[in-house]
């Protein structure tokens, strides 16, 4: 709508929603004199009416935020779980998900990745192979300002559950498995918060920077089906925390189950603490459990970074694997990992190819020690870690030119700075396996690699996510003349 807009930033409008863009973004076209006015509302549904505030005004589209959902689409199925704002999609059918991921997808990669011909460089779907309770890691928040189910208003109180969706202030309290993390785990958390209650402590309030209970972070091993908790709070009362009757509230719920328990104090008053800082005490069990993929062991704290569904990360390893054994990946000596964060494919790596010299570079120096830690209880003695900035490295180690037979990528969502790119680019691989938890930014980057003389040969989409707006791509490229 050329010279005019047919909304203003802030006003509250309810609205139909028709199609779905990349991301979970649904799609509202209103009819005017000049064409279709089209409005983005993420983390809904073809066919759901929703009530909606808008954010971003444009001549042409708008992009708003989802305050309720008023009438729900015919393709939703109800499902018996409590509802979390990390699960928008739970009741849409699995299939229907994976049609609109793959197909949001590929638009992507053709409209910003300049691939023409996507449909014939596509490999496959790989679905999740579990659908519930499939996540290792939840966060839950505690907080005094509290948001009732399907309210509007906010009020005080004490609630342990999620942020509400689009604020960060108050809490949605959590009544029972939400199908994403451990059922027991979560059937049991109104029981905590309840405790909590009884014993007179406070919730973190986020303005006022008071309160005393304030995050439960927690780890699951599906190897031994072991729990690892850590319970942050601040030291407004400390003097009153019966730390011991705490203790005996999970041992008693989980009993062998209790991998570990940790008490964290942490008087920062940013809004999500670091759950690794402060001061800790170990009430149960250990620091860590420990996880399997393909054979190989790793080691998980509470603070290590980890893949949050074991079960599909072994499938979309196994398909980094499978691209990287496309060629012998013994014709020339070095595989190099970039952003190798705790050394998972960098390992798998080592394994695939034993005669090879394996090298991960990853930025966090925390994340290399676990690495290394990991490599050596695997008995992966060809591999080395270096903790350093993947474009610094590059430029320090000028002896791999020529030298690399493959590059594996599994950058941040932010995807490679164009600088490092182009250093990457300039080591001369023979091919490049690019892991992607965005494909937003693996479409941006195709295009640059395709300028600079690698060929996208084929990807495959990933599932690691179901019942959220989250896809994982995993891609080969291949070096060709010019």
């Amino acid at each position: 709508m050329a010279g005019k807009k047919l909304y203003h930033r802030g006003q509250i409008v309810s609205l139909k929603i028709d199609d779905m863009a990349f991301e979970g973004k649904g799609i509202a076209r209103i009819e005017t004199e000049s064409g279709k006015y089209v409005v983005f509302v993420p983390n809904t549904i073809p066919g759901q009416e929703v009530l909606c505030r808008m954010v971003k005004v444009k001549n042409s589209y708008a992009e708003a935020k989802l305050i309720r959902v008023e009438q729900a689409s015919s393709l939703e199925e109800p499902k018996d779980y409590a509802p979390i704002p990390g699960a928008p999609y739970i009741s849409l059918p699995l299939a229907k998900q994976k049609e609109y991921k793959e197909k949001t997808t590929l638009e992507l990669f053709r409209r910003i990745g300049k691939i023409e011909d996507v449909e014939n460089r596509f490999d496959e779907y790989i679905e999740s192979p579990r659908i519930w309770n499939y996540r290792n890691k939840m966060e839950y928040s505690f907080g005094s300002v509290v948001a009732p189910p399907n309210g509007d208003k906010f009020i005080d109180g004490f609630a342990l559950g999620f942020k509400k969706r689009g604020q960060w202030l108050a809490v949605e309290a959590l009544s029972g498995d939400s199908g994403m993390f451990d059922a027991q785990f979560e059937a049991f958390l109104p029981r905590l918060s309840a405790w909590f209650e009884e014993k007179g402590h406070t919730a973190w309030h986020g303005k006022k920077h008071s309160g005393f209970c304030r995050m439960l972070a927690v780890r699951k091993s599906f190897a031994h089906d072991l729990l690892l908790v850590n319970f942050v709070s601040s030291s407004s009362e400390l003097d009153r925390f019966d730390r011991e009757a705490f203790t005996q509230l999970f041992e008693a719920e989980f009993k062998e189950r209790l991998g570990g328990l940790i008490h964290t104090v942490n008087d920062d008053v940013g809004d999500r603490p670091n759950a690794a800082d402060g001061e800790r005490f170990v009430l149960s069990g250990k620091e860590a459990v420990e996880e399997y993929i393909h054979g190989l062991r790793f080691e998980m704290s509470i603070e290590s970074f980890f893949q949050t569904n074991p079960a599909s990360a072994e499938r979309l390893y196994q398909k980094a694997l499978d691209y990287v054994k496309e060629a012998n990946p013994e014709t020339k000596p070095v595989i190099l990992d970039l952003f190798a964060g705790t050394g998972t494919i960098t390992q798998l790596l080592a394994q695939a190819a034993p005669k090879a010299e394996v090298i991960g570079v990853e930025i966090v120096p925390e994340a290399v020690a676990d690495a290394k830690r990991s490599a050596q209880n695997n008995g992966l003695d060809q591999i080395q870690f270096f903790a350093a900035d993947v474009g610094k490295f590059l430029y320090e180690h000028p002896q791999y030119q020529n030298r690399i037979h493959t590059l594996t990528l599994d950058p941040p969502r932010a995807g490679i700075a164009p600088k490092t790119l182009r250093k990457v680019i300039r080591l001369g691989a023979d091919r490049i396996v690019y892991i992607s938890c965005n494909p937003a930014t693996q479409a941006r980057d195709m295009a640059s690699l395709e300028e600079f003389g690698y060929q996208l040969k084929k990807f495959s989409l990933v599932d690691q996510f179901p019942h959220t707006a989250h896809i994982e791509s995993v891609a080969l490229f291949e070096k060709v003349n010019r």
